[in-house]
């Protein structure tokens, strides 16, 4: 039996897997290429992300019981189900560097300048580990904390930053032309890819098929929301020219904020509450990556892939980090193409396929409805009361 989380946590995983890399490092590569009008661009790549997440959605709709690589399987058979599979991993690889990069630059670069990287890799082994092996409901509880964080982050910056705001600075806008706008976009459009992928892995584990399209257009824009305020303030308060000379500049943003008399590093509290959105980053990344390996050397416990699959992330993340150089390639060229390219090629092929072969899809339901392995709509689940239980049935797949 799979274990199953509420809407409210998929929603909740959705914004934090977004939130972190999107304010601090996205806003800053945009502002370098288009100026001021960033926030214009982190709207539009927003909405066109909605058409991506419907899009995958309406895929796993069509085979409710299984993921995305299930789903490949039965319309062409195992090989190409491994093809896909291999395609995620590498995805998932890419991900977890650049989560590397916005994670260990947060805290090297503006709190522990003398720690090796190698700390920090190690942490985030640890509590990959730790929430991947517990599963995914373990992992959406926290990310429902992490969604409080995320607020209070947001509330607390705009009553620091307020006093100090000049709405002339977003003028004029589409400075450099409507289409550069658009084009810019394509960086913050990849941070959605990154949860795309993840939701094409995770959505048949929450519940009430019927609100898989609603919960997961409103986690989308509910993270949009939450993230276009940090352009917007950057621009008002910082300048664009400012913001674009900080590889982290939501960190700069907070070194700005002034809150009453005595509160006058706000960045130490904007940290404490970044750390959980990004753990939960961490933690999801190496639990859709162990998953995915585990469907490529045909495992039916993902468990069994968290270690190898944990070594090969963290080991890619430090040859990442360990050189600011090849950490901004990877961050503002490579990872682009590499996501953008990788979620469209999946997200169409898996639509076309679903399309012709819509029979074959129907039929294995119906053969699934009948052997007692059908959607998790047509179970009774029970949510584990506590971390035993979450790992005796998280995320298992025993379809």
């Amino acid at each position: 039996m799979k274990v199953q989380i509420t809407n409210g946590m998929f929603m909740a995983i959705i914004i934090n897997a977004v939130y972190a890399k999107a304010i601090g490092l996205t806003q800053g590569t945009m502002a370098r290429e288009i100026g001021n009008d960033i926030w214009i661009s982190t709207i539009i790549a927003t909405l066109l992300s909605v058409l991506l997440i419907w899009s995958i959605v309406v895929i796993i709709k069509r085979f409710p019981s299984g993921d995305i690589m299930d789903q490949s399987k039965v319309l062409l058979g195992g090989w190409f189900s491994k093809f896909i599979s291999l395609l995620l991993f590498f995805f998932f690889l890419c991900s977890y560097g650049v989560i590397m990069i916005t994670y260990v630059y947060h805290l090297m670069d503006y709190f522990l300048p003398e720690a090796p990287a190698y700390i920090f890799i190690i942490i985030a082994f640890i509590v990959g580990c730790y929430g991947a092996y517990f599963g995914i409901e373990v992992i959406g509880r926290m990310a429902l904390i992490g969604v409080f964080s995320v607020l209070a982050l947001n509330i607390l910056l705009m009553l620091g930053s307020l006093s100090k705001f000049d709405v002339y600075e977003l003028l004029p806008t589409f400075q450099d032309g409507i289409t550069s706008t658009i084009w810019a976009s394509r960086h913050h459009v990849a941070d959605w890819a990154m949860v795309a992928m993840t939701v094409a892995v995770i959505l048949p584990y929450v519940r009430n098929p019927q609100e898989w399209t609603r919960s997961s257009t409103a986690g989308f824009l509910f993270g949009g929301a939450f993230i276009v305020m940090w352009p917007i303030l950057e621009v008002g308060v910082l300048s664009s020219e400012v913001t674009g000379q900080y590889i982290v500049s939501c960190m700069q943003m907070a070194r700005s904020a002034k809150i009453g008399q005595f509160i006058h590093r706000y960045e130490m509290i904007m940290i404490a509450f970044f750390a959980i959105s990004i753990l939960t980053q961490i933690m999801m990344c190496f639990l859709c990556a162990s998953t995915v390996a585990s469907k490529i050397f045909g495992l039916k416990d993902y468990r069994r892939m968290i270690l190898p699959v944990a070594l090969i992330l963290s080991g890619f993340g430090f040859w990442i980090v360990y050189d600011h150089h090849r950490a901004m390639e990877l961050l503002e060229t490579a990872w682009v193409y590499v996501s953008l390219s990788i979620a469209i090629f999946i997200t169409l092929l898996l639509l076309i396929l679903g399309s012709f072969m819509k029979k074959k899809l129907e039929t294995k339901n119906k053969e699934n409805v009948e052997h007692g392995t059908g959607s998790n709509n047509n179970k009774k689940t029970s949510s584990s009361s506590g971390s035993g239980n979450s790992s005796n049935s998280g995320n298992a797949q025993t379809e």
